[in-house]
């Protein structure tokens, strides 16, 4: 029998709709319950592509004793944290405050009024693994409850005041300082370099992340210094990720993360963000080395979002699950083992046996049981939970040449044995239970893939697919116009599903939408993006800036239900919208020449003072945003006809530099210009050379002589925009 979770759109509380736990969503109902009866509420918060989620949801919230006591002593409630990341950060702040650690599914007791008292992430059924036991928990909580809930309600209002004093909350503000000179951002690189591991690649130990606004970081650093230990470590970890098992060699894309510090053995679930941010960076590895191989990573990873994670409309879909039922080549060779209950296994869809192999490829199989690492008895380094006993996750473990000389064949049999195995394997992988797709679009996950196809459009100037690239993120910004923004009230939402539009838009929706919106223009010329772009930083500004300390609040601060109006500074799996805001800012003075932008851009960093390069690891997004601070304003525009081989070799002269300081406009004279004049006014009197596409370099809206030369623009950029060199001792 359902649930009230039934009547949901998200595909998260739509997993639990048949628990017997009488599951509430968010809201007045369960309030009111848990006030009327006196009753502590449950609160679990997750996602729908979290294993360790649907590990819990089989042991207890499927088990009917289980049920039985949380229906009878509590009154539970189920949230998608992606949906509400409000509730999901001040709950976290509090489990993290009380256990050190944090994470999902997130397991939360309140009070009636809906202050925490007690929390923590993942509870086995039964004591073990050194956790308590999830149906003790609930007995002890109960019974604390029963005997002296006086206690409890003084404890959780001691605890919200003290995380409110903790977090700036209650408010009173940093003191103001002076934005950090550029010796924070070499201190900010030392960090990095300190922590970066020169045998795997990334920073520390296992587990893993492939944290992309860490290596943008690094990236800026090289383009404002030089510095070659910062692009050295960010290229190594790209490369590392991506002949790692981190990364779907079949069918595209990154996992979320690697247990093992080789990026070997993921989990494999894959999150749109993580595409995003993903493609950003390889195309900067791309600029700063010229290597062919960071740009294929690139398109690799746009070419399976355009097949799996796009929607009929051409926004977004949010993520593949890490679970799966195992196909019958695996069930058969499998036996019992971990699982989340319903005969799925992490990772399923992505593993082989070495006989799939053998049958897909006969005589062909050593090479690519070599090309891939797949061995007899498996390959994975760490296995903590046994799935994957037998089992092979691809990466690339040999070269073509060495594949070649253990093989006895030759290197043109090898590169055509290789160039049609991917399709093979896609193919039979294809017959496979595919993951759960969850299909839920959000606005700022929407931002991040609309920059990174924008961004794919000008950087990758000779690929056949830069229009391709370049309608998807225009596609996918005109679906978020059309299904998440209310221009009557200058509302923008967060969620869409299924027809649904819901759920005010938090600050990382207005500020990622509009970095994609500032990529498109950038790539398309096209000044109804940056029109949008400037509405909704406006009434960003007017809903979550701090006039009084600086920064922007999460939220506005008008659902009394967020117990806590939190600022995010923290650059995770996600970047801050902080950080996307401040960069958003710069771009917007740039543009346009507002120095009110750049005015709100310092207050921000203001806030972190000369410290900031010692939290690099903190906030390296925020700490790129400062290398752009210092660099070189510059402004270029390409004026000509978009399919011109003359203009395409100016955009070409410019797309091999990686330049985080400049704005690039591809200007089309006639209607087009006129549009962007009207929102940009010094770009009116910009005009091709003597019928020639022409190229105008400026600092500050003052510009060099315009060229039609792709050397000429190639040496303005380099007077404006280059580095010094820091030569490695």
């Amino acid at each position: 029998m359902s649930n009230r979770l039934a009547g949901e759109r998200s595909p998260y509380l739509l997993q639990h709709a048949n628990n017997p736990v009488d599951w509430y969503p968010w809201g007045d109902e369960a309030f009111e319950k848990a006030r009327r009866e006196q009753k502590p509420i449950f609160l679990s918060i997750g996602y729908s592509t979290c294993h360790w989620c649907h590990v819990m949801e089989h042991e207890s919230f499927e088990d009917a004793a289980i049920a039985a006591v949380l229906n009878r002593e509590f009154v539970p409630i189920k949230v998608d944290r992606e949906e509400r990341p409000d509730l999901d950060r001040v709950y976290m702040t509090f489990v993290q405050a009380t256990t050190g650690a944090g994470g999902w599914p997130m397991s939360v007791w309140l009070t009636p009024d809906l202050k925490p008292f007690f929390g923590g992430t993942y509870f086995p059924p039964a004591s073990r693994w050194g956790r308590p036991g999830f149906i003790d928990v609930l007995t002890q909580l109960a019974a604390g409850w029963t005997k002296d809930p006086s206690s409890i309600l003084a404890s959780a209002d001691d605890m919200i005041d003290k995380l409110r004093d903790a977090t700036g909350a209650a408010g009173g503000g940093l003191d103001r300082a002076p934005v950090a000179g550029r010796g924070a951002i070499d201190i900010g690189v030392k960090a990095f370099i300190d922590a970066f591991d020169r045998r795997y690649g990334g920073f520390g130990g296992a587990p893993k992340f492939p944290r992309p606004s860490e290596l943008l970081f690094l990236l800026d650093a090289y383009a404002l210094a030089g510095d070659q230990q910062a692009r050295h470590a960010a290229q190594e970890t790209l490369r590392a990720m991506a002949i790692g098992g981190v990364r779907d060699h079949v069918g595209g894309g990154f996992h979320r993360y690697s247990v093992d510090a080789g990026w070997r053995v993921p989990h494999f679930e894959k999150m749109l963000y993580d595409q995003a941010q993903l493609v950003l960076a390889y195309l900067g590895g791309a600029q700063v080395s010229g290597d062919v191989f960071y740009r294929v990573i690139a398109e690799d990873t746009l070419d399976y979002v355009l097949a799996e994670l796009t929607s009929p409309d051409g926004a977004f879909f949010s993520a593949e699950d890490a679970d799966s039922p195992p196909g019958a080549a695996q069930a058969a060779m499998i036996g019992p083992g971990a699982g989340d209950g319903h005969g799925k296994r992490e990772g399923a869809f992505y593993v082989w046996a070495a006989g799939e192999i053998d049958a897909l490829f006969g005589a062909d199989a050593p090479i690519v049981r070599r090309r891939f690492g797949i061995e007899a008895d498996g390959n994975a380094p760490s296995d903590p939970q046994g799935e994957f006993r037998g089992l092979n996750i691809p990466y690339i473990a040999q070269d073509i040449e060495d594949i070649a000389a253990r093989t006895g064949r030759t290197v043109d049999d090898v590169m055509r044995v290789l160039g049609t195995a991917r399709q093979v394997l896609y193919d039979a992988r294809a017959e496979r239970p595919r993951p759960h797709l969850d299909d839920k679009v959000i606005t700022a996950w929407n931002g991040l893939m609309i920059a990174a196809f924008a961004r794919a459009a000008r950087a990758l100037v000779d690929s056949p697919n830069r229009r391709r690239w370049r309608d998807a993120a225009a596609q996918a910004a005109s679906a978020i116009e059309q299904n998440l923004w209310r221009p009557g009230t200058r509302t923008l939402l967060r969620r869409y599903r299924d027809g649904e539009s819901a759920i005010p838009g938090f600050c990382e929706d207005y500020a990622c939408l509009i970095w994609g919106l500032l990529e498109l223009v950038q790539a398309t010329g096209d000044a109804r993006w940056l029109a949008w772009a400037q509405t909704l930083q406006a009434r960003q500004t007017e809903l979550f800036f701090d006039p009084r300390d600086g920064g922007w609040f999460s939220t506005t601060g008008d659902d009394p239900t967020v117990l806590l109006r939190l600022k995010e500074d923290y650059d995770g799996a996600e970047p801050s919208a902080a950080s996307v805001t401040v960069r958003n800012l710069l771009t917007f003075a740039h543009l346009t020449g507002d120095q009110t932008h750049r005015a709100a851009a310092e207050r921000a960093l203001e806030r972190y003072g000369s410290e900031i390069g010692r939290v690099a690891r903190v906030m390296p997004l925020m700490l790129g945003n400062l290398a752009v601070w210092h660099g070189p304003s510059t402004e270029i525009v390409i004026v000509g006809d978009r399919a011109d081989a003359r203009t395409i070799a100016l955009e070409r002269e410019v797309a091999t530099r990686h330049l985080p300081f400049a704005v690039v406009l591809p200007v089309v004279p006639g209607a087009a210009q006129a549009g962007l004049a009207a929102v940009l006014p010094w770009l009116a009197a910009m005009a091709p050379l003597a019928g020639a596409p022409a190229a105008y370099v400026c600092s500050g809206f003052t510009c060099q002589a315009p060229t039609s030369s792709p050397e000429e623009l190639g040496r303005l950029l380099d007077l404006s925009t280059s580095p010094p060199r820091i030569i490695l001792g």
